[in-house]
Formats: C-alpha cells, structure tokens, sequence
C-alpha cells in the first residue's frame, strides 16, 4: 500500500491562500536586490570623480609669471656667459697662403758618410741645416742651404796609435755650401711637398784627429774642398701663418779626391791619387718661418692655398 499525505478538508484554503503570497515575495526580493546594485554603482560613480575634482581656472598673476620665468632663464644664462666668457672657434691655419717671397728655416740635421773610398765602418755625424728660399712665381723658387756635420769615424787598420795599436775614432767635419732651383708641389692650409736640386761644395776636415800622419795610412781622405750635389725635398707642416714644421730627406753626393798611403822609400813614393763619387743619406727636421710681408704675386688665383 503506498504512503502518502492526506490534506485535511480544512487546511485546503490555507495552501491556496500561501501560494500567490509567495511569489510575489520573490519578486520583490529581485526588485529590491536590484535597486540596490544601481544605487551602489551611482554612489561609486560619485566618489570617483570627487576624487579628481577639476583644475581651477589660473588667475593673471600666475599667467605673467610663468611667462616671465624663460624671460628670467635666458637672462641668468646671459650674466653666467658674461662671467665665465663665450667659447670662439679660431683656425690657426686660416690665413695660410703661398704667396711669400722669402722663407727660411733652421734644423737638426744627421749625415752619414764614410771618410774614405774603401772604409767599411761608415761615421753618423750630427749637425745643423739652414735654408733660405727666394720664390720667383708660384711654384718656382731659388732655395740656398748651409749644412755643418761633426761626429766620429771608424778607420782601416793602420798601427798609428802613440801606443803601437790601432788609432780609432778619429773626428770628422764637413760643411756644404750649395743652392738650386726648389719646386712647390702639392699643397694646401695643412701642409706642402717640395723638391730641390742644389748644386755647390763641400769642405771636408779629416785630419784633425790622426796626429799629424798622413790621411792614407788610415784611409782618409785628405782636408780638401771638393764639388757636392743635394737632391731632395721637403714636407711641410703648417702650424700658423707663419711658421712651419719642416722634414728635409736628401741625397748627399760628394767628390772626394783620395791619397793612397805612401811607399815606404827613401824618399817614401806616393802612388796616383784619385777621386771617388760618394752617395750617402742626410735627413733634418726643424722649423721654417715665412715672410709674409712681401708677395710673389698679386692675383688671387695664383696663391690660393692648392693647386
């Protein structure tokens, strides 16, 4: 037999009368659920812009002032350059020009030579090289050059010495005295490549060291003047206007005539002389000043630093 619950007669109406009741309390419910949710989203709504409140209009005062602040910045930087001075670029090469009539120029100068025709010991001698130029046109020139050597010289085998030994490093001297045409090559503010080809004497002093014997013994030459030729250049160097840092390379060509040690006779025979052509390195550095008073030429075209 299945269970199941009997609703009295009597309680019938109290179901009927509970079941609409209770729908709508559930729609008031959500109602009011609802109208809350909206009221919490109006008040969050609020608060969020009184937190930003908007920026209060600026008065005249405040507006002249802050245009009056870049006005008081460049003015400071002013008084601050005024105090401290204001960086000027210069360019010391600026007036570089090659339109001098006369330079000269003064150097340390070293030679290396041999003092006789078959010596194998070769003499590194130190000195001083002067030249003068004299400009004819813009690229021509007459250039003359003093040059003064010393140092010291190995010598062959030779049993002069006070003692019965050898005599070594006996001192040498020689002095140039040349001039020739010198040619300006490629050129500009920054510097310049000259040649020259000079042409003139040379003196050489042998025999100051070897005690009063004859040159050949030790196969020197003898003190003599002899026909010398320098055929080199220049580079140049500008640091201004006016002076100029300066190279010379050259080529020392020398003609030497040689005496051969004397036959030991009675009366000693000397054998023939003759003379040797002598190739050798010579190489100065020093400083060259122009004068820039006097031109070699009035046209701009022709002295324009380059070609």
């Amino acid at each position: 037999m299945l269970n199941g619950r009997i609703v009295r007669s009597w309680g019938a109406p109290v179901s009927c009368l509970m079941m609409p009741f209770q729908a709508r309390f559930s729609s008031l419910f959500a109602a009011a659920l609802a109208l809350g949710v909206c009221a919490g989203a109006i008040a969050q709504a609020q608060n969020a812009g009184s937190t930003n409140p908007p920026a209060p209009p600026q008065s005249s005062t405040s507006q002249r002032s802050s245009q009056s602040q870049p006005a008081s910045s460049s003015q400071g930087s002013s008084a601050q350059s005024a105090n401290y001075g204001v960086y000027v670029q210069v360019d010391p090469l600026a007036k570089v020009r090659y339109d001098n009539r006369w330079d000269v120029s003064l150097g340390f100068a070293y030679d290396h030579m041999k003092a006789g025709p078959s010596l194998l010991q070769g003499a590194n001698l130190g000195g001083l090289d002067g030249d003068a130029s004299f400009w004819l046109n813009r690229h021509w020139g007459l250039e003359g050059s003093g040059r003064a050597y010393v140092g010291t010289s190995g010598t062959q085998v030779n049993h002069r010495n006070g003692n019965g030994g050898d005599l070594q490093g006996p001192m040498v001297k020689q002095y140039f005295f040349v001039a020739g045409p010198e040619w300006l090559g490629p050129h500009n503010k920054h510097g310049a490549i000259l040649a020259h080809a000079m042409f003139g004497g040379v003196y050489g002093n042998f025999q100051k060291d070897l005690l009063g014997q004859e040159p050949g013994y030790f196969g020197f030459y003898y003190n003599q003047i002899a026909p010398a030729t320098i055929i080199g250049g220049s580079f140049d160097l500008n640091r201004s206007e006016h002076w100029v840092f300066r190279i010379n390379p050259d080529a020392v060509i020398t003609h030497y005539n040689y005496q051969p040690a004397p036959i030991p006779t009675s009366p000693p025979t000397f054998p023939p002389s003759f003379s040797q052509y002598d190739v050798n390195f010579a190489i100065s550095a020093g400083l060259e000043y122009k004068f820039t008073r006097a031109k070699r030429s009035t046209k701009k075209a022709n002295w324009v630093s380059g070609w």
